[in-house]
């Protein structure tokens, strides 16, 4: 008997909606939007702390990073454990193998495993490096800030939808849509 919870897919509609209450608690309960980006910006604080403590106490973003105030909290923890939501929903819905090299990757650029993670983890700096800058991630800024019907976050979401198509485009061009699974599916 299949639950919402066991589905391989779990519907966009509910997700979006528990990811909407689980705001409002983070608003409600912490004070603090939900977001995930400064607190990865806190651990490299951390590490620059254990380096050159002086350095951190120095520098007004690390300094509010870290020393204003303790940089392991809830939303450290959000990030420490959302891989392991990820692990379980997997598993509740069936644990299947996932490819490690998507089609759509292995037709544009090859089957190098190397150059996709390695692609991959620059790709994901860049995120990194761009919320920082935005002052906010894509679940600070897009959930979040559009709760609060911050104008900068609507803005920002605008922007990333349309740098996600452009950049896709760019990447994807001259191929057809993906054989087999992806195009089953939707």
């Amino acid at each position: 008997m299949s639950t919402p919870l066991t589905a391989r897919r779990w519907s966009p509609y509910a997700a979006g909606a528990g990811i909407g209450v689980l705001s409002w608690i983070t608003f409600w309960l912490m004070g603090e939007a939900l977001g995930t980006s400064t607190s990865l910006a806190g651990a490299a604080g951390i590490v620059e702390a254990a380096v050159s403590p002086a350095h951190v106490r120095e520098t007004a973003y690390l300094s509010a990073l870290v020393v204003a105030k303790p940089p392991v909290d809830w939303q450290m923890a959000l990030d420490l454990l959302l891989p392991v939501g990820a692990f379980l929903a997997w598993r509740l819905g069936g644990g299947e193998s996932v490819p490690s090299m998507p089609e759509h990757w292995r037709r544009r650029f090859g089957p190098s495993r190397v150059r996709r993670d390695v692609a991959a983890f620059l790709g994901g700096a860049l995120m990194v490096f761009g919320a920082r800058l935005a002052g906010g991630c894509t679940s600070g800024h897009c959930i979040s800030g559009g709760l609060q019907l911050a104008v900068s976050s609507f803005v920002f979401t605008a922007v990333l939808f349309v740098a996600g198509i452009v950049t896709t485009t760019a990447l994807y061009r001259g191929l057809s849509n993906v054989e087999g699974r992806a195009a089953g599916e939707r």
